[in-house]
Parts: C-alpha cells; structure tokens; sequence
C-alpha cells in the first residue's frame, strides 16, 4: 500500500527515499509535503525524467508561490537527486548550488537563572484541569537539567523512563543517535511524583509519558503553549524586541550554564566539550561550541578555546 499516495512516475524512488531518510532518524513532515507537491508537479505535467528541466520547473514554480520564504525546503529536492544518483541512475540532476538557501542559525533568548527559577516555581503550583497540573514541573525541568530537545522530551516512551536506576532512554533522535542518560535523585523525585498522577489520572489510557488530556503523547505546539502559559504566570517579562523565550532555550541556558561551571572551577574545557556533545546528542562539536558560545563570559575565549581544541580531543563518552 502507498502511504504517501504518490502518483508520478518518480513514486517508487520517492518512497524508498523517504523511508531512507526515516531510517536514518530524519523524521520530517516539511520533506514529504514538498516531494509531495513535486510529484503532483510531475504527474500532472507527465514529466518522465529528473533532469534540470523539470526540477528547476518546479522549483521555480513554487519559488513564485512564496517568493519571501527561506529556501531551506530545495534542500529536499536536490538530496533526494543525490539519492538517485548514489542508488544508479547516474542522469539524475542534482539542484545547483545557485538555489542553495544561506544557512543562518537562529540566536537563542538567553534565560537568566532569575527567570528559571521563577518559571519552576509557576510551574510546581500550576493550576489546570489537564495533565500539565502533574507533568508541565516534570518535563521543562527534565529539558533544563539535561538539555534535552523539545521532541526527545514529548516523544518519550514510558519504559524509556527508569526511575529506580536513576536514567532515561533518548532513542532514534536527530540522526539516530540514541543515548542513555543519568538523572539527578532531585529529576527523579518529580519524574515519580508526575508518573503516579498521571498513572492515576489516565491509567491504561496513557501511550507516553508526557501526554494530553486524551492519553495521546504531547505535541510540539502544546509544549509551546504551556511555556508561554507558564512563562506568564510567572509574571517574567516579555522583550519588545528580538528573540522571544521558548522552550528550546533551557536546552542552551544547559549548555552555557555547563561551561561557565567547568571555567569558573578551572576545568580543562576542551577536555570536556566531546563529553557534553555526546551527552547532548551532537554529530560534531561545531554544534556544541554553537549551543556554548552564546555564553556571555565565553564569548571572549571561544576563539582560542576553538583554534587549541584542534586535535586536542579525547574518546568520547559519558562522564
């Protein structure tokens, strides 16, 4: 059966590739969306070959429906051309480097511990007639104190939760890499004190450990809903300009806090920073240096501590 119902002549190919890339742990409903609207592109134009023509066509096509959009989502269309050509079709025309969107990170709000501690605060005396009542303390605090991502939080399966041996599973995150991580004895006091309520709240009806009033598991816009719930219930300010708090800024303040520690106790940070990228589920250490340097007091070293990191870096592992 075609899950994806696609239609064009390219179908078999953009079936093996989206199940590809899923397992690889690239689970992306913005990628089937576009190659979705590419094979629609194809089968009503009754386009036969992924050749320049018919790729850039589209492209340009849907460039003009939303002419001020990033251009992250060619991105989609020019892998699954290098997919074709990896798996034989050597004529397979891969979208020129003149498409390619400019990469630009995103700047984090940077949370003060001020405003962390009176976020927990509203959220241990959250008041709601949903599970966020027991669960919303358990999972940003979970977020904060592991510097997990938002979708590893609320994709948790209740097994992936071992609260007698003190660790949680992450599994199938960004890229497949999976990890097992350890929790403080304070994270596994208010990890048991939100899985009895809402064990008894939902009982057989739950399918994760964070869930909806439905038993279902939580999704990404729910979490943002509750934070900014939470965030004004505390009372915290809002900027007028700029980055705006969400919940992927626990992830960094994480980050940062990590390396302020280690300086201010004299720790070698180079030594350490492959041991932070595993724990946090990074491919390479660009990405860690990109969550730490935000740091106001790293800023100042990030340049040398980057250029001396160079072949300095040990086996990484979980301290």
């Amino acid at each position: 059966m075609n899950v994806h119902s696609l239609t064009s002549v390219f179908a078999p190919d953009l079936e093996r590739f989206l199940a590809f890339k899923e397992s690889m742990g690239f689970h992306c409903d913005s990628r089937l969306w576009y190659l979705k609207s590419f094979d629609r592109y194809c089968t009503d134009r009754g386009m036969k070959d992924f050749d320049r023509s018919t790729v850039e066509g589209w492209v340009l096509i849907k460039q003009s429906s939303q002419p001020n959009s990033c251009r992250s989502w060619m991105s989609y269309i020019r892998d699954f051309g290098r997919w074709l050509r990896i798996n034989g079709n050597d004529n397979a025309y891969v979208l020129s480097d003149q498409w390619k969107a400019r990469f630009v990170r995103p700047q984090p709000y940077l949370l003060t511990q001020e405003e962390a501690s009176r976020f927990f605060a509203a959220a241990a005396r959250l008041q709601t007639l949903t599970p966020w009542k027991w669960q919303g303390l358990a999972f940003f605090a979970l977020m904060h104190s592991c510097g997990l991502r938002t979708c590893e939080v609320h994709r948790l399966a209740i097994n992936d939760v071992n609260l007698k041996e003190s660790v949680i599973d992450v599994r199938w995150s960004k890229g497949n890499r999976s990890r097992r991580l350890p929790i403080t004895d304070q994270i596994v006091s208010i990890l048991t004190e939100a899985d009895q309520a809402l064990q008894r709240a939902l009982g057989s009806k739950r399918s994760a450990f964070f869930v909806s009033s439905t038993g279902d598991p939580v999704t990404a816009s729910m979490v943002a809903g509750m934070f900014n719930g939470i965030w004004d219930q505390a009372r915290l300010q809002r900027p007028l300009e700029g980055k705006q708090p969400r919940p992927y800024d626990f992830r960094h303040h994480f980050a940062y806090a990590k390396i302020e520690r280690w300086m201010a106790e004299g720790s070698d940070v180079n030594a350490r920073v492959p041991y932070l990228a595993r724990y946090m589920g990074h491919a390479s250490l660009d990405s860690t240096y990109y969550y730490i340097h935000t740091s106001p007091d790293f800023m100042n070293d990030y340049a040398e501590l980057t250029r001396e990191g160079q072949g300095m870096l040990p086996e990484v592992g979980f301290e």
